[in-house]
Order: C-alpha cells, then sequence, then structure tokens
C-alpha cells in the first residue's frame, strides 16, 4: 500500500501571491492592517492563520478569506490567459472603455473657449461704441 504525502496548503505563500498580483507591496499591505512589515513577513512564511487574521488580511487584499484558503496559481494564470484582445468589449470592462475620442473632446472645449472670448469682444466693441 502506497502512501502520497500532500503538500499542506501553505496560507502565507497564497497571501504572497496575491499580494503580488495586486502589485502591492509588504509595506502597503502592512500600513493597511496597521503593522510592521517586518509582521506581514512572517504572516507570508506562515503555514497557516488564525481565522480572524486571516479575514483581515484578505479585506486589505480586497478579496475574501475562501479566496485566499482556495487560491490556486495555476488557476489563476489559466484564468488571466483565457482573456482574448476584444475582453475591453465584453462584460464589466465595458464601463471602463472609452466609446469616444478625447482630443475630439479637446477640440470641442478649445472651440467653445474661443467662441465665447469671440462673443465677449463683440459685447464689449458694442458697449464703447454706445
Amino acid at each position: 500500500m502506497s502512501t502520497t504525502a500532500t503538500k499542506p496548503s501553505h496560507i502565507g505563500r497564497k497571501i504572497t501571491r496575491i499580494r503580488e498580483l495586486r502589485g502591492m507591496k509588504q509595506e502597503a499591505l502592512a500600513q493597511e492592517l496597521g503593522i510592521s512589515q517586518q509582521s506581514v513577513s512572517h504572516i507570508e512564511q506562515s503555514e497557516s492563520l488564525e481565522a480572524e487574521r486571516l479575514e483581515r488580511v484578505a479585506k486589505a487584499l480586497g478579496v475574501t478569506k475562501e479566496a485566499i484558503e482556495n487560491f490556486n496559481e495555476e488557476t489563476a494564470i489559466n484564468y488571466f490567459n483565457s482573456f482574448h484582445d476584444n475582453s475591453f468589449n465584453n462584460g464589466a470592462f465595458n464601463a471602463h472603455h472609452c466609446n469616444f475620442n478625447p482630443l475630439n473632446k479637446v477640440v470641442e472645449l478649445y472651440e467653445r473657449l474661443v467662441q465665447a472670448e469671440k462673443d465677449k469682444v463683440a459685447y464689449l466693441e458694442k458697449l464703447m461704441d454706445k
């Protein structure tokens, strides 16, 4: 009978990877948690955390406790690799997608300002003629 040793889930490594994927430094996480950077380093080296502390870390990272517990780097990579170039035209990304040319808006604003100045000049000339 063979027994397969299962690698324990290292919660600290998961926290590290999620923090890195979110582009957050240890110092920023420490500040969010109100602890030192060294304490964050200690958390990231821990195989397990108390539920309350894990909940606080999850909140600071902007994820759920379950997201940390169930984090799988391979799944995360596959998720991000599944996006296509047109993903910004679909779903939630559509809310942040510009559907107008910002340069056109600048030109439009400039033309309105020029017209306002012309109107002022015409009004002042009219007042001077009286």
